[in-house]
């Protein structure tokens, strides 16, 4: 049996590390006596079926987690799907449809996946074993933009959470969506504004924000260069007409959440 404690210790411990303003997000909360919560984690992936949702699911299905719902993102090309264990936050996993996209990037995505290690496809590892291909190029990365900033994003930052997600529900102090991101906001840290800051609506059961990434250094053949890494994410749920905690995901609340990890296009100045 996987342990999940171990699990999430070890995918927090990377994420932390990897994305620092996350723990400092996190502190403000603990600061203010607040006992924070994790609603979900999120992971990206291709859909080459060596690595695809089910085969980063597996760690999780072998602890006990269920597959309770799937969701399809017309226009962000992606498929995912989420799973659920009693006292354990929620599991979303998302899948990039590399047939959608152009021959060259089916190409570089097989390219990739083919650099990873047999033993690790078979390896509960594989989830938080981050760009287990090895450094790529810069070029590549920015090929893979041109089409998908999330495949882009994926090629460099690999097998990691993608974001952890703050349980509004479980705050006394910041019981609403919007005065999380006051306080958020109201401390340096920038909220993603793609369709609003707030996502979702109490009649649709779910409202999420998040934060917009931070830049990152990371390593390519050509050297370091500086690339949106994860963020944060505050989701509050809404009982329904039965009295019953919605558990489930707006898929197009979900698209805009998405565009987090969106690099920040710089303006020209003249």
């Amino acid at each position: 049996m996987t342990n999940l404690n171990n699990i999430f210790d070890r995918l927090w411990d990377d994420y932390t590390k990897q994305n620092p303003s996350v723990l400092r997000i996190y502190n403000l909360f603990a600061n203010e006596g607040e006992m924070v919560e994790n609603d979900h984690i999120a992971f990206r992936t291709f859909d080459d079926p060596r690595i695809d949702i089910d085969v980063l699911a597996k760690p999780f299905i072998q602890a006990g987690y269920v597959f309770k719902g799937d969701y399809h993102f017309t226009e962000k090309h992606l498929y995912a799907k989420h799973f659920e264990c009693d006292g354990a936050p929620r599991v979303f996993i998302s899948a990039l449809r590399t047939k959608d996209f152009s021959k060259l990037l089916q190409q570089k995505v097989t390219e990739t996946v083919d650099k990873i290690p047999a033993e690790m496809l078979q390896s509960d590892a594989l989830i938080y074993s981050g760009s287990v291909w090895g450094t790529v190029s810069y070029e590549d990365y920015e090929l893979l933009r041109q089409e998908s900033e999330y495949a882009a994003w994926l090629l460099v930052n690999g097998f990691r959470a993608n974001h952890f997600t703050v349980s509004v529900n479980s705050l006394k102090k910041f019981h609403t969506v919007e005065k999380v991101n006051q306080f958020i906001s109201g401390n340096g840290f920038r909220i993603n504004d793609s369709g609003g800051e707030i996502k979702g609506t109490p009649a649709e059961l779910l409202e999420q924000s998040s934060t917009r990434s931070e830049p990152i250094e990371m390593e390519f053949v050509e050297g370091m260069k500086e690339i949106p890494g994860c963020y944060y994410e505050f989701a509050r749920r809404y009982t329904d007409q039965d009295g019953k905690l919605y558990s489930g995901f707006i898929a197009k609340s979900a698209d805009k959440i998405f565009e987090s990890t969106n690099a920040i296009k710089k303006l020209k100045l003249f």
